[in-house]
């Protein structure tokens, strides 16, 4: 099953893989596009604050509006993201953060991948997101 946005990249959900409507397994990208790279982001604010210690969904919240604002930076939505790649600390509910990571994809379908690790850079933080977008040059 292929889904083509806003005309431009490709996103396919190939049978004989696992169908999630949170993401896909390829992804489409033409010539003429423009990467966007947002790095390794954190649920904390422009200071630095870390928020939510502790407390899974509140960080994971937080970790998506800093994706949203960087992509935004760069003139891209989360339906410009092609990949998600998400770090999360060892031992925490992937479960209690599914939810609000997929709330803060606004329906977006990227292609997602997702590891466990002893810790993160920033103190207390317990999830870290980076990704890659695609947007149509200018």
């Amino acid at each position: 099953m292929a889904a083509t946005l806003g005309g431009m990249k490709t996103l396919l959900r190939p049978e004989g893989l696992v169908q999630s409507p949170a993401f896909t397994h390829v992804a489409i990208v033409p010539p003429g596009m423009t990467t966007v790279y947002v790095g390794g982001q954190n649920s904390v604010t422009a200071d630095g604050t870390l928020v939510g210690e502790g407390d899974i969904a509140a960080q994971t919240r937080k970790t998506m509006e800093n994706v949203r604002t960087a992509l935004a930076a760069a003139g891209a939505t989360v339906h410009d993201l092609v990949v998600v790649n998400v770090l999360m600390v060892d031992g925490e509910d992937i479960a209690a953060a599914y939810p609000v990571a997929a709330e803060g994809l606004e329906g977006a379908a990227p292609l997602v991948a997702a590891a466990f690790v002893a810790r993160l850079g920033v103190p207390g933080a317990l999830v870290e997101v980076s990704a890659v977008a695609a947007v149509p040059a200018s």
